[in-house]
């Protein structure tokens, strides 16, 4: 009997799905629509479309917005915060630094709780956890009587210095957990448990915000698919570019808020394998949104704290930017000008050409419109685009704002094409980095379609378009594995290192994160511990994390914290003295996977199937139209042509080249000018 490795990335227009047969290494994709008032229905769909079976699901893994979204949205709980009594106004007064230094209407971010919802708990605790004031647990009792007169869903803990000895929180929770049950109790020292008390509640008290949505969600999602006979864990992807257990998300939502972007970035990394290729910034394009990473030297760029519109968490988070560009990025008139997105057109009822009810044009619509799209082209045309509605839409839009239709089309692109690609500088040359020296790899079901006029943008020769583009997201959670991210304050200068301390620290995460993983079925021989250190110049805020063994050589270590520091800053104190602030412990569970599969070198069939008349730069091209499943491996074209596929079209404009490569992914490059 078959058994089944599925992955699902919930988009917000689309579905995707990916399916590996385990013993064969062979692999399908499907897209069904999302279902935004119940995202589980939507994965219920595909799974019931696209396996006979659901008792064959062996492995089953998504992504997940939907405590994002809550964020987002504001749709999260309300959330009472305590914190040791006489600092209870920390969270509230948060930091002073402006985020936009010349808006000159600049307001501060609202915070997630407001002050009337911050209450003190009298206790308190020295810097290096010795206790200072017991903690009197009848400064609960009030506390209780709110949360139970109002109906509040979720609590947030942040006491002083929790990181250093989490014994009153951990009192305050079981008292509250004892009095409260049903509601979601966050501890800080489970969420963040590090130092600076604004960024470590600013945590703590997201996690509440989002743990009913998220809890609702994934036990909706487990129900369902337990109905339907798939009786393996569901896994979730995590911010960090591991996956876990339901059961742990539902603990620890927090780390679930990249869970969706995430996959791509891990695809990248596993491209970087299989191609050799070092460096790639990749850029994803769906329906709603445009998202963008980096991997730098074969690894995603990992990040140990972020702001989410203003708000600073600490958590283990792969860096991704997003912008909302996409596909079904909606076009308007304000003040007689042309404007493209952020607003999206979704999947209900989503761009004109669906043929849902939409009735304002969008990108997507504006590729149909110049015969960049074709009637059939999506869902290798199981999904028919409705050409006259577009036409009428951009006819009516154009006449308002005097332009042809054609002008508008191109503008529309235009547009969204310099919003991405000033995204695309600000992970680049806004942080020092010439994108000149990176692939670009695009995906997402819309990012082929506008790859190569990005990379035009900023001057990148070489675009590569994975295999199952539209589904790239998907595919890379299958390539994750099982990921915990462990981690303890230390504070101490590099000379005054106790390595007793050290390995004391290390050894005790290790036990932690081994316990971890045989909770979620992981055998001794698939567990891989990764060690690192935060490390910083005395009088300097922030860190830079460098890995280490667990027997940390001190030496060794201090010069790797300054090769790194002269990467990123150009420059480095070699001879001031560095201070240890944090260690760190990746505990890893590697997951079986299929390797990559080389396509057939050569093909009966033509792979040109049709010719279409396409409008590149207000000029009509006869353009070749190429089916990705008939192309050959190593076979050369040129320019302009559209490749199609099952999950997503690529648009290749005049003055390129380009092949496929033994692993199916298309390799364009910019043609010498002469």
């Amino acid at each position: 009997m078959a058994k089944y490795r599925i992955s699902a990335d919930i988009g917000g227009t689309f579905t995707d799905f990916v399916i590996e047969d385990q013993d064969t290494g062979e692999m399908k994709i499907g897209k069904v629509p999302t279902t935004p008032e119940n995202p589980a229905r939507g994965v219920l769909n595909g799974v019931e479309q696209l396996v006979e079976d659901a008792a064959d699901i062996d492995f089953f893994v998504h992504g997940t917005t939907v405590g994002l979204n809550a964020f987002l949205e504001r749709r999260g709980a309300r959330v009472l915060l305590l914190m040791t009594s006489g600092i209870s106004d920390t969270y509230t007064i948060a930091r002073g630094h402006r985020e936009e230094l010349y808006k000159l209407h600049y307001r501060k971010p609202d915070q997630l709780v407001p002050r009337c919802d911050v209450h003190e708990v009298t206790e308190r605790l020295s810097w290096d956890g010795s206790e200072v004031t017991p903690l009197d647990e009848s400064s609960l009792l009030p506390i209780i009587e709110k949360v139970k007169a109002e109906n509040i869903p979720a609590i947030a803990v942040c006491l002083l210095h929790a990181y250093s000895n989490p014994e009153h929180e951990k009192r305050v929770g079981d008292i509250l957990a004892a009095a409260l049950p049903g509601v979601s109790i966050s501890l800080s020292h489970q969420v963040a448990p590090e130092w600076r008390e604004v960024e470590r509640a600013s945590s703590t008290v997201m996690d509440a915000y989002v743990a009913p949505v998220v809890e609702l969600y994934l036990s909706t999602l487990k129900r369902e698919l337990t109905d339907v006979s798939m009786n393996e864990t569901v896994h979730v992807m995590r911010s960090n570019g591991g996956v876990m257990t339901d059961a742990y998300a539902s603990r620890h939502p927090i780390t679930t808020l990249m869970s969706g972007p995430v996959g791509g970035s891990i695809g990248g990394v596993e491209l970087s394998k299989s191609t050799g290729i070092k460096n790639l910034l990749c850029v994803d394009m769906g329906g709603t949104s445009f998202d963008l990473s980096l991997v730098v030297d074969g690894q995603a760029e990992l990040s140990s704290e972020t702001v989410l519109q203003g708000l600073p968490l600490l958590m283990s988070i792969i860096n991704i930017e997003t912008v909302g560009a996409g596909g079904g990025s909606l076009a308007w008139i304000e003040n007689g000008g042309l404007r493209v997105g952020p607003q999206s057109a979704g999947s209900q009822p989503g761009p004109v050409c669906y043929g849902r009810g939409g009735a304002q044009p969008t990108i997507t619509d504006a590729n149909l419109f110049l015969g960049r799209l074709g009637e059939g082209s999506l869902l290798n045309g199981e999904m028919s685009l409705d050409i006259p509605a577009t036409a009428t839409a951009f006819k009516n839009l154009a006449s308002e704002i005097g332009l042809s239709d054609i002008e508008l089309a191109e503008g529309m692109i235009s547009i969204g094409n310099a919003k991405m690609a000033d995204a695309m500088r600000t992970i680049t040359v806004g942080r020092g980095i010439d994108p000149r020296d990176f692939t670009l790899v695009a995906f997402g079901g819309a990012g082929p379609m506008h790859a190569v006029e990005l990379a035009r943008e900023l001057d990148i020769e070489e675009i590569i378009i994975p295999q199952f583009p539209g589904t790239f997201s998907a595919w890379g959670m299958l390539q994750s594995d099982i990921r915990h991210d462990l981690n303890v304050s230390y504070y101490a200068l590099s000379d005054d290192i106790d390595h007793s301390v050290v390995a004391g620290h290390f050894g005790e995460m290790r036990a932690d994160g081994a316990t971890v993983l045989a909770e979620e079925n992981v055998a001794n021989d698939n567990m891989k511990f990764d060690f690192s250190v935060d490390l910083r110049y005395v009088g300097q805020e922030y860190t830079i994390n460098v890995p280490v063994s667990d027997d940390v050589d001190i030496e060794m270590t201090v010069d790797s914290f300054h090769t790194l520091y002269k990467a990123r800053y150009g420059h480095a104190l070699d001879d001031s003295p560095v201070e240890f602030i944090n260690l760190r412990v990746a505990a890893i569970g590697q997951l079986k996977r299929s390797p990559s599969k080389s396509i057939a070198i050569t093909r009966d069939e033509m792979s040109i199937v049709d010719h279409r008349d396409i409008i590149f730069n207000g000029e009509t091209h006869k353009t070749p139209i190429l089916k990705l499943d008939l192309m050959t491996a190593g076979q050369l074209f040129t320019s302009p042509a559209v490749i199609e596929e099952a999950s997503a079209t690529t648009i290749i404009p005049p003055g390129y080249g380009f092949k496929l490569d033994p692993i199916g992914n298309v390799i364009i490059q910019a043609k010498a000018s002469s």
